[in-house]
C-alpha cells in the first residue's frame, strides 16, 4: 500500500501539468505478431520492489515529487532519441490493446526496437533511427557538419556543446527559442549573450536544453525544490543538492549540483542521479548528453563494507601502465543502493554509475559511485549470465563465474573511471579530442583497470586466489558477444576488442568449439591492452584510435560466430523489461 501511495501521488503530479499529446496520425504497428512475440519470448521481466520501510514521512513525500520529475525527464529522453517518440507514445496510450507493442516501447524507450540479430528496427510506422537522433536537424550527417565547421571553426564549440540542441536557423525555430526566453526571464539571465546569438546565427542554432525544453525543465525544477523542502530537516545535504541541481537544469551547468552531490554528507536514506550526463545515444559526434533520473534507497551495511575497500586506490593508480600518475582521493563517495525507479537513459538493468563525467569537475570535487544492488545481486539475471558463460567456455571452467565476482568487477570498473588518463598530453578533455571514440576507450579502460585492481588486491592479500579467478572469469564473460556489434555500440565494440586481444595474447584459446581461459597469461593480456588504451587517450588522436578499433573488431564465422551461436542457443532471455513497484504497482 505504501508504494501504491507513491504511484498515485506521482500520477497526479505528473498528469496535472503534462504537455498536450502530439498528433498520432499515420502511426500503426509495423511488426507482425510473430516478430513481436519472438522478441518478447526472449525478454526477462524484472520487477523492482525494494524495502522502503526505513523512509521517513518527509522522504516518502520527496519520493513522490522525484517520481513526477522522473516521468517528465523520461519524456525528454524519448524526445531526444527520436522525433516521433512522443507521438508513438500517445498512439500506444490510445490503443491499450497493443500490449506487445507497449512492452517493446517501454523496453526500448521509444518506437525502435533492438532485435535478436542486433539490428535496430521501428516496430511502429515511424522513420528508422538516424545518427542525428532528435538533437541535430533531421537528415544531418557528420560530413555536412564537418564541412560547416571547416568554414566556421569559431562555431564548433557552441554547436557541439554537450547540453545544447542543434536546430536549423529557420525563422520558426528562432521564434521558438526567443519565446522561451521571453516567457522565462530567468533563462535570459542565466544564459548571457544567448539572445543575441539566437537573433544573428545563420544556418544552425545552438539552443540550450533549458530553452529547447523550457516547460518540461521548469516542471522538473519545481518538483526538485518541493522534494528538497520535504527532506530539509532530516537530510539537509541532500536538500541542498536537489536545490542546486534544480538551478543547474536552468543554467545547463552542473557544477553546483555536482559539487554538492559528490562532497555532501547525505545522512538520510535517499540518493538520486538527475540530469543529462551520458553521451552514448549521440551517434553523430558522441558529445550530446541525454536525460536520466534514478531514484535510489541506500543499503547501509553493504555501503559501509565497500567504503573500506577503497584503501588501496592509490596503489592501483600507481600500478597502471602509463607514466603520468596522479594523486587520487581515497574518500570517494561509494554506496550500494536499491533502485526505486529509473527514468530516461538510466532505465533498464544498469548495474552502476560513476559521475560526474566532466574531467575538470572530477579533478576538483571527485566522483560518486552508485552500485545498484538489486540489479547486481539479482539471482535471475545471474543465472542467465552464467548459462551463456557455461555455453562458451570448457566445462571444467564453467563454474568459475560467481555472483560475487561480477559485483566486485563492476565496483572496480566504476572506480576505474576515476583512475588513469583524464586529459590528453596537450591538455584537451578526452571527449573533445576523441569524440565518438571517447566513450569506447573510456569504458575499455575501466574494464581493464578493474581486472588490474583485482590482481593487485590479490597480491596484497585482500582477495583470495578463488576470488581473483572468479573476477577474471567475469571479465571474460563481459567480453563475449552473442551478435557482431554495431560500431555505434561503444560497450559491445570495446568488448569485442578485448575478446580479440585476449585471443591474440593467449589468454583465451579456441578448443573444439569452446573457449579455454589461460589464467596464467590473463594478467599480461590485460596489462598490454590497458597500456595501449591509456596511450591512445593520452595522445588524443581520433584517427589513430579509430584505426585501432577497426583493426581489432574482426568477427570470424569460424570463431566468434561459433561461440555466439552457442551462447544464443543457451539463452532463455536476451532482453530485460523492468517494472517498478513505486510507479507500476505490485507485480502480477
Amino acid at each position: 500500500m505504501k508504494n501504491m501511495t507513491f504511484a498515485l501521488a506521482f500520477g497526479l503530479a505528473a498528469c496535472a501539468t503534462a504537455p498536450s499529446a502530439p498528433s498520432i496520425a499515420g502511426i500503426a504497428p509495423s511488426f507482425d505478431a510473430a516478430r513481436t512475440e519472438q522478441i518478447l519470448a526472449r525478454t526477462q521481466r524484472l520487477h523492482l520492489a525494494p524495502d522502503l520501510s526505513a523512509l521517513t514521512p518527509g522522504e516518502r513525500a520527496a519520493v513522490a515529487e522525484l517520481l513526477a520529475a522522473g516521468e517528465r525527464m523520461h519524456r525528454l529522453y524519448m524526445d531526444q532519441r527520436h522525433p516521433q517518440a512522443l507521438a508513438a507514445a500517445a498512439y500506444l496510450e490510445a490503443h491499450p490493446e497493443l500490449t506487445g507493442e507497449r512492452d517493446l516501447f517501454r523496453m526500448n524507450s521509444g518506437p525502435v526496437a533492438s532485435t535478436l540479430d542486433n539490428t535496430r528496427a521501428p516496430f511502429l510506422s515511424v522513420p528508422a533511427e538516424a545518427p542525428a537522433r532528435n538533437i541535430y536537424p533531421a537528415g544531418t550527417t557528420r560530413p555536412t557538419l564537418d564541412a560547416f565547421f571547416v568554414a566556421h571553426p569559431e562555431r564548433r564549440d557552441e554547436l557541439l556543446d554537450d547540453r545544447a540542441v542543434v536546430w536549423a536557423a529557420t525563422a520558426e525555430n528562432r521564434r521558438r527559442a526567443l519565446v522561451a526566453l521571453d516567457r522565462h526571464p530567468a533563462l535570459d539571465t542565466l544564459h548571457p549573450g544567448l539572445r543575441a546569438r539566437l537573433q544573428t546565427s545563420e544556418t544552425y542554432l545552438a539552443v540550450p536544453y533549458s530553452v529547447a525544453y523550457a516547460e518540461d525543465i521548469f516542471f522538473i525544477f519545481d518538483r526538485l525544490n518541493a522534494a528538497a523542502d520535504h527532506v530539509e530537516h532530516g537530510d539537509p545535504a541532500f536538500a541542498r543538492y536537489l536545490r542546486l541541481r534544480a538551478r543547474d537544469l536552468l543554467a545547463d551547468d552542473y557544477e553546483g549540483g555536482d559539487a554538492a552531490w559528490v562532497t555532501g554528507d547525505f545522512t538520510g536514506n535517499l540518493n538520486a542521479q538527475i540530469g543529462s550526463y551520458e553521451t552514448y545515444d549521440d551517434a553523430l559526434y558522441g558529445v550530446k548528453t541525454f536525460f536520466s533520473l534514478s531514484l535510489l534507497v541506500r543499503d547501509r551495511p553493504r555501503s559501509e563494507e565497500l567504503q573500506a575497500a577503497l584503501a588501496d586506490i592509490q596503489t592501483v593508480e600507481n600500478a597502471l601502465p602509463y607514466a603520468n600518475h596522479r594523486e587520487v582521493r581515497s574518500d570517494i563517495p561509494v554506496g550500494v543502493y536499491n533502485i526505486i525507479a529509473d527514468f530516461g537513459q538510466a532505465r533498464g538493468a544498469n548495474t552502476a554509475t560513476i559521475l560526474p563525467n566532466e574531467a575538470y569537475l572530477a579533478r576538483q570535487y571527485g566522483r560518486t559511485i552508485l552500485m545498484r544492488g538489486n540489479i547486481l545481486l539479482n539471482e535471475d539475471i545471474f543465472q542467465e549470465t552464467h548459462r551463456a558463460f557455461a555455453a562458451a567456455v570448457v566445462e571444467s571452467q564453467a563454474n568459475d563465474l560467481t555472483p560475487e565476482s561480477g559485483f566486485y568487477r563492476t565496483l572496480w570498473h566504476e572506480i576505474g573511471h576515476y583512475l588513469g588518463v583524464d586529459q590528453t598530453a596537450d591538455g584537451r578533455d578526452l571527449d573533445a579530442a576523441l569524440e565518438d571514440t571517447a566513450d569506447l576507450l573510456e569504458e575499455m579502460k575501466a574494464d581493464l583497470v578493474s581486472l588490474t585492481s583485482a590482481r593487485i588486491l590479490n597480491e596484497r592479500g585482500r582477495l583470495t586466489d578463488h576470488q581473483l579467478r572468479g573476477i577474471y572469469a567475469s571479465g571474460v564473460r563481459r567480453v563475449l558477444q552473442k551478435n557482431q556489434p554495431r560500431r555505434e555500440q561503444p560497450y559491445n565494440t570495446m568488448q569485442l576488442i578485448q575478446w580479440n586481444w585476449f585471443m591474440d595474447r593467449g589468454a583465451l584459446h579456441f578448443e573444439d568449439g569452446r573457449l579455454r581461459i589461460d589464467y596464467r597469461r590473463y594478467p599480461e593480456a590485460v596489462t598490454s591492452l590497458l597500456r595501449e588504451v591509456l596511450a591512445m587517450q593520452r595522445a588524443g588522436d581520433r584517427d589513430a584510435a579509430n584505426a585501432f578499433v577497426d583493426r581489432w573488431t574482426a568477427w570470424r564465422p569460424d570463431l566468434h560466430e561459433v561461440i555466439a551461436t552457442r551462447m544464443r542457443e543457451s539463452e532463455r532471455t536476451r532482453f530485460t523489461l523492468v517494472t517498478y513497484e513505486a510507479i507500476d504497482g505490485a507485480s502480477h
